[in-house]
């Protein structure tokens, strides 16, 4: 299985995604404002991986600091915490994550900086621990909605470049792949940054999915002309409500299914969920640079004084939404029930 992300004692090893599909380079580095630079860049990119990213973060900007003064320890780790949060609004996980490690620190405030360390250590293995066994949970759970022959439209990336483990949408045609299930797959190239097209059908394909790439604006007459079974995608945060924020396209999906009465999930960790929004209208949207849209991969496609609106995701209303497919299985509305589980 892709290993995306690792920590090695001092470092971490990370998979840098802007090169794939042509080239698998990893990158390791001791040095916070290089990892903060891969997220930003999305070198590093998913929600569940932007979660043990950020808690490797918090390693890396603490680690020098273990033989100093406990006062300065715990200003390491409030700083190293505050320069992740301010990389990329919209992904609950990356905050969930922070607010972990920073919890180590208020729950063993009288230990030295060495012991914080390793507990600080302990929680972001957990972190990255625990992800991986939730995708296996959801995969399972997931796959259990796949008819044998189903052909299935995905968006985005969402396997194990996306997190810790087999995936999250990704994890559910994994397991249903493995189980014997003969499925297809319809992949969104995923405009502006392709990661459907670069990331999604190079995982597809080195696990042997049967897969067909199509453009973005192609999903409908897919829907139509393929017979498309269901539509499944990951989610980057989940309100109280069930709206559910994901990668730009994800709502465009959501309406198509909806008219061409096919079901429509999204698959995400009860670490998506985030019990503070009630709902998707107080949801952070990050906007990306206009240059990804007018001169994407080194190529002019737009006169270069154009405007530009690019939304790197959108809110998809629970109204669209079939199921919640988390760890402890597939939710159905009404979603508010999820945040008590």
């Amino acid at each position: 299985m892709i290993n995306s992300i690792e920590w090695n004692g001092s470092s971490v090893r990370f998979l840098d995604q802007t090169q794939l599909p042509d080239a698998e380079v990893y990158t390791e580095t001791n040095d916070l404002d290089v990892l903060i630079d891969a997220i930003n860049r999305l070198k590093v990119r998913g929600a569940p991986l932007l979660g043990i990213t950020a808690a490797y973060g918090v390693l890396l900007g603490t680690h020098s600091a273990i033989d100093a003064s406990a006062e300065t320890f715990k200003n390491r780790v409030e700083s190293a915490a505050a320069s992740i949060a301010a990389t990329r609004p919209t992904a609950v996980n990356l905050f969930w994550s922070l607010e972990r490690m920073r919890k180590i620190l208020r729950l063993n405030s009288s230990d030295t900086p060495k012991m914080l360390f390793e507990k600080l250590k302990a929680e972001a293995v957990a972190i990255h621990t625990e992800d991986r066994t939730m995708c296996e949970a959801m995969g399972k759970a997931g796959a259990e909605l796949i008819p044998n022959g189903a052909s299935i439209l995905t968006h985005c990336n969402t396997g194990a470049l996306a997190t810790g483990g087999i995936g999250t949408a990704f994890g559910v045609l994994f397991s249903a792949h493995h189980s014997g299930k003969k499925i297809h797959v319809y992949a969104d190239e995923t405009r502006p940054l392709l990661q459907g097209a670069r990331l999604t059908m190079w995982e597809l394909q080195k696990e042997g999915i049967p897969a067909t790439l199509i453009t973005d604006n192609a999903a409908a007459w897919t829907m139509k002309s393929k017979k498309i079974d269901l539509v499944i995608t990951g989610a980057d945060r989940i309100a109280v409500n069930g709206d559910t924020a994901n990668k730009i396209g994800t709502y465009n999906l959501a309406v198509l299914a909806k008219e061409h009465n096919i079901p429509f999930y999204i698959v995400a960790p009860s670490s998506t969920i985030d019990p503070a929004i009630p709902s998707g209208d107080q949801m952070i949207i990050e906007e990306r640079s206009a240059d990804e849209v007018i001169n994407g991969f080194g190529k002019r496609t737009a006169p270069v004084d154009s405007d530009v609106f690019s939304p790197a995701f959108d809110v998809t209303p629970n109204t669209l939404i079939s199921g919640i497919i988390t760890e402890t299985g597939v939710h159905t509305a009404p979603y508010h029930r999820l945040v008590s589980r």
